[in-house]
């Protein structure tokens, strides 16, 4: 008896296996042919105005973000602690910044392939965002820059340092 109990309770175990692999694989999405893939914004910072450089590095310092790049003396430095960056920027800007580099990996490396700034920013006008000031010039290559307001008023910065991509 315990035999057949056993049995029966595996193969409903089975079943019911094969019906979920079943339902899973009818509603798997798939992308639409000639949809492209998602773009890839490059390395991510958050820019932050503040008030006094180094009272905000030596803040930031005590959360254990060590300084990688920026001129202390120019009132800019970008901090990291693992994969978070963090720009302290003194003057330079009137409110906080979410930063998107294309081209960049989280090292600061340039990639091979990328979307080019100009790219990223004919693709976003064509989703409808219409918030683009500056744009970055479409008749040139390289290093540009674009910005791009949310609806709540934050500033999402686009700014390739590096070379377009070979194509």
């Amino acid at each position: 008896m315990k035999a057949l109990n056993f049995i029966r309770a595996l193969f409903g175990a089975l079943a019911l296996i094969a019906i979920v692999a079943t339902a899973s694989a009818q509603s798997t999405p798939t992308t639409p042919a000639g949809e492209k893939k998602t773009m890839d914004l490059g390395n991510f910072s958050v820019s932050l105005n503040v008030k006094d450089i180094k009272a905000s590095m030596a803040f930031y310092e005590k959360l254990d973000f060590k300084v990688v790049a920026g001129k202390l003396e120019q009132k800019w430095i970008v901090l990291q602690n693992g994969n978070t960056r963090i720009g302290l920027f003194q003057g330079m800007f009137d409110k906080n910044i979410m930063t998107f580099n294309p081209g960049w990996t989280k090292a600061k490396e340039t990639m091979k392939e990328f979307q080019d700034v100009r790219e990223i920013q004919r693709t976003l006008k064509a989703r409808g965002i219409t918030t683009v000031a500056p744009e970055a010039d479409e008749k040139t290559e390289g290093p540009a820059y674009f910005k791009v307001t949310d609806p709540d008023g934050n500033t999402l910065l686009f700014d390739q340092h590096v070379p377009s991509p070979k194509r």
